[in-house]
Order: structure tokens, then sequence, then C-alpha cells
């Protein structure tokens, strides 16, 4: 298991570019350490409303899930079992683990389209 409260992540949009995140291991730690060790993860994205989200390899139950989270959210969805990035005011459309937040370039995910392959990577 790594020791480190936050670690750098970039998230890579096809054809747009990349933003950087952290992943917080204290806001569900089994959730974040299952998730570092399946990366690089990639899927195409899905729309609703102010998120996108994708589907993962990974199958976790909640884990401090909450029913609110704030612009920028990293989560991941036990429900559709996928990775979700919340760059608006969105709410989750059933409780989400938290696994971190957007740190740089949030405007990068406003206008992508359903089927967008987004990569998440250590970085």
């Amino acid at each position: 298991m790594r020791n480190e409260t936050r670690i750098n992540i970039k998230i890579i949009v096809e054809n747009k570019g990349e933003a950087k995140g952290e992943l917080i291991r204290f806001l569900a730690p089994i959730t974040v350490e299952r998730i570092l060790r399946r990366l690089p993860i990639e899927g195409r994205g899905a729309l609703a409303k102010e998120e996108i989200y994708f589907e993962s390899p990974l199958q976790i139950g909640g884990e401090k899930a909450v029913s609110e989270v704030e612009s920028g959210t990293i989560a991941y969805w036990p429900m559709g079992k996928a990775i979700c990035i919340f760059y608006g005011k969105t709410k989750p459309y059933s409780p989400v683990n938290r696994i971190g937040r957007i740190i740089e370039n949030i405007e990068l995910f406003r206008d992508l389209k359903s089927g967008t392959k987004i990569r998440i990577e250590i970085g």
C-alpha cells in the first residue's frame, strides 16, 4: 500500500488535452487504493448534466458514499462501476465514493461529447 495521502494524476481527453487532478486517500482509502492498482484506466465518456463518467473495470461497494459533491470532484460510482468527474453543479444519480479532485484545467470537460475517450494515469 502506498503511503502518500495525495497522489497526482493526469486525465487525458482524446483530441482535447489533459487536466491535472489528485486522488485523496482519506476520502475513500479502499476505493483509492484499488483504483491506483488498476491505473491507467480508460473508457468512453457518457454525459449527465455537468458530469462526465466512464465505466471502469472495478466493482467496489459504497465507501463513505455521498449524495452531494462539489464542482471538481472525482468520484467512483458503485451503481454504475464508473469513474465520474463533476465539472459543474450536479447531484450524483445515486451515492458516490469521493476519491479526489481536479486541480487544473476543469474547463476541459465542459464541451465534451459522449463517446470521447478519457484516460486516467499517474502524473
